[in-house]
């Protein structure tokens, strides 16, 4: 008896099911192999681009995982709290799934790129929105929260983007996209009419400051590779990090990193920009 000239290989993946056709050739049936061997092949055969983005289970990273997922993409929704991260990626429409990571421990990010390599065997965008925040006079913020802010802002962002490298490089484009703000830009925040100076403080502001360099430093270390890093400021926007103070919605703010996220071939690597363009460092 020869099998079908079609098999249909299905997998739960997310809340959905995915079907793959796969061509066979009319060999006998007793010789198909199957078990390991088809979920080794529907893992090579993931048509969808692959994006992690942290810290997505609210804000603005919960926005960006809703465009990303509306435009194709597969989401693992990084979230510090497993049931939070299982809760917000319910909530989006498309393939999203979620992915428990706490940027600030080893042994979290080594088992999302552990399940990473498993379940798709490459990453083609991770989106580095994690982020905390203080705010107060430089003069008595606490240093623990200073250590707080950067464990997360920037070290954090170092150690998520080393682990996940070698997923990115077997992308066939990888894009990182590290969510700044204009509170980093030294040019900004000495310009007399900026309307936010001096509201960084020694914590939030120079935290991403430092986020912009580190961007700065991958860019140019993977300049002649396929993958490309921007920095992307969402502007100010109404998150609980700022206590709902921002004028702009979540949905705007994702906009623009959502774009950096799927730039062409011929896009910019190491800028700093917004929807109106490059700001200055």
């Amino acid at each position: 008896m020869l099998a079908s000239r079609h098999i249909t290989i299905l997998r739960a993946r997310g809340r959905g099911v995915c079907t793959f056709l796969a061509p066979l050739a009319e060999v006998p049936a007793k010789n198909l192999q199957v078990g390991a061997c088809l979920a080794g092949y529907v893992r090579t055969m993931h048509e969808n681009k692959v994006a992690l983005v942290t810290g997505a289970n609210k804000g603005i990273g919960h926005a960006i995982a809703i465009a990303l997922a509306a435009r194709g993409l597969t989401v693992l929704v990084g979230a510090r709290d497993a049931a939070r991260g299982e809760t917000a990626a319910q909530r989006i429409t498309g393939d999203a799934r979620a992915c428990p990571l706490d940027v600030t421990r080893a042994d979290s990010i080594a088992a999302a790129v552990s399940r990473i390599q498993r379940e798709f065997g490459r990453l083609d965008v991770l989106v580095n929105n994690a982020g905390i925040a203080t705010f107060g006079a430089p003069s008595t913020t606490r240093l623990e929260d200073v250590r707080a802010v950067f464990e997360t802002n920037v070290f954090g962002v170092i150690a998520v983007t080393q682990a996940m490298l070698p997923l990115l490089r077997a992308a066939p484009a990888g894009r990182i996209v590290n969510v700044s703000t204009r509170l980093g830009s030294l040019n900004a925040i000495t310009d007399p009419a900026f309307p936010m100076r001096g509201i960084g403080g020694v914590a939030y502001g120079p935290s991403k400051s430092a986020l912009n360099a580190i961007t700065v430093a991958f860019a140019q270390e993977l300049a002649d590779t396929n993958i490309k890093v921007n920095a992307a400021c969402p502007g100010h926007t109404a998150t609980d990090l700022n206590g709902h103070s921002g004028a702009r919605t979540v949905g705007e703010a994702a906009k623009h990193p959502v774009r950096l996220a799927l730039l062409g071939d011929d896009g910019p690597t190491g800028t700093f920009s917004n929807e109106a363009g490059t700001i200055p460092w």
